[in-house]
């Protein structure tokens, strides 16, 4: 069995992590892993789905995944090729925050992975036949999207939380949207959109962190930053009682209950407390309270448990089961139930201290690969919480009383203010 005890010096932090930042606002942070051949890069843009047109939603995702589809300089092949010689990868995905990408290579191929990043980034041709292609695949997601009962929760829960705001349309679009979306649609919104504003790029894994910010700067510092700034996303307005949904799919044998509330931002005070509160609520074990209470002793669902998602201006707090359709009514009151309870009285002394266990080891455990290295520096840079974050964490942890969890859980947990859908078949088929 592996032991990942940390020590501070063992976990990236100022004196490990290199930070650069290019004449064109470009932040680039390295760090070494001596003990790996390899390297993981992750960065980010801020060209994301926030502006997508309500006519058009899926416009900044069809972009960013057109981007591996052809450049100015290498057709579809002759880029594929080129990663899969080495046997190195590139992915790019969009958000309502962000424009992401994530690459992997031995690391004296960076030169090439940061070549294609770049051209990728900079200079796609959307070529016709795989804008086309891309549509297509893009609808066939979409359609079994429609029959994915945990699909289909998420997003109307989102939708729910979320009224009338970028969060609560789903990012890859509708059938509809993504029709109406022509090729000089992607070309305009790349045009407008991409550039260095915002940008971020860590590389992480076995190269000396000068010679991996000269490669990089060599690729990007002529880059400018977008024609167009992205629109501030809004703050979201907590529920003022709850809402109940059902979204009907056929022929379905579990159905998927999600229940939500809005949750703190990432950089809030609340945010550790209520991270560690969830946890102990429906994360650790068998899934904490909510799945000893709804799958363990009641036997009404296939999974329970809850998770907080926590961006720069918000965040939102899910509670989730997968359940046969009969059981419905009991799990949500159940759910309900163990909330409650868990802003009526603070967590035990030994639910603490085992959490707090749990959510170190799991730090351990993530800072064990290049990519986990390279995700917690991105955090940190991100979320400016610092690049002494985690060397301060298991102090942060430490230091949260169960009466912090209880005063922070309360400022979001209501149940008398909670979205709750539920998806799949209540209405049998004739």
């Amino acid at each position: 069995m592996k032991n990942h005890n940390l020590t501070v010096t063992s976990i990236p932090g100022p004196d490990t992590i290199h930070r650069y930042e290019l004449t064109n606002g470009i932040r680039i942070l390295c760090l070494e892993n001596p003990n790996s051949a390899a390297i993981s890069l992750v960065g980010l843009i801020s060209a994301s789905s926030r502006s997508d047109p309500a006519e058009k939603l899926g416009l900044a995702n069809f972009t960013a995944s057109m981007l591996t589809r052809g450049t100015q300089t290498r057709n579809f092949q002759q880029l594929h090729l080129a990663l899969e010689s080495c046997g190195a990868s590139l992915n790019f995905s969009t958000s309502a925050h962000n424009t992401w990408f994530a690459g992997k290579c031995l690391a004296e191929d960076l030169p090439l992975l940061l070549d294609i990043s770049a051209d990728c980034l900079m200079h796609p041709c959307f070529p016709d036949e795989y804008f086309e292609r891309l549509r297509a695949q893009i609808l066939s997601a979409l359609a079994i999207r429609e029959q994915d009962t945990s699909d289909q929760s998420s997003l109307t829960l989102d939708k729910l939380l979320f009224p009338n705001h970028p969060l609560g349309n789903p990012p890859d679009g509708t059938p509809e949207t993504i029709k109406a979306i022509e090729r000089k649609d992607l070309v305009d919104f790349h045009d407008k959109c991409y550039g260095t504003n915002e940008m971020v790029l860590i590389i992480a894994g076995g190269i000396q962190a000068r010679k991996a910010y000269e490669i990089a700067c060599g690729y990007f510092e002529k880059w400018s930053a977008a024609k167009e700034k992205m629109p501030d996303l809004p703050t979201g307005q907590p529920l003022e009682k709850s809402i109940r949904e059902h979204v009907e799919i056929q022929e379905k044998n579990q159905m998927d209950l999600l229940l939500g509330c809005h949750g703190p931002a990432r950089n809030s005070p609340d945010f550790l407390p209520a991270y560690l509160g969830n946890d102990i609520l429906g994360q650790f074990g068998m899934l904490g309270r909510i799945g000893e209470a709804v799958r363990i002793k009641s036997g009404l669902a296939y999974y329970a448990g809850s998770n907080l998602n926590s961006w720069r201006e918000g965040g939102d707090w899910e509670f989730m089961a997968g359940v046969n359709p009969a059981n419905a009514e009991k799990a949500i009151k159940l759910i309900k139930q163990e909330i409650a309870r868990f802003i009526d009285q603070p967590v035990t002394e030994e639910e603490l201290s085992d959490s707090k266990s749990h959510l170190g080891g799991r730090l351990a455990l993530s800072l064990e690969s290049n990519a986990g290295l390279a995700n917690a520096v991105l955090t940190m840079e991100y979320f400016e919480l610092g690049l002494d974050y985690y060397q301060k964490y298991a102090h942060f942890l430490k230091e949260i009383s169960a009466e912090q969890i209880l005063e922070s859980s309360r400022r979001y947990l209501d149940v008398k203010r909670l979205a709750i859908v539920s998806a799949g078949t209540l209405q049998k088929s004739k």
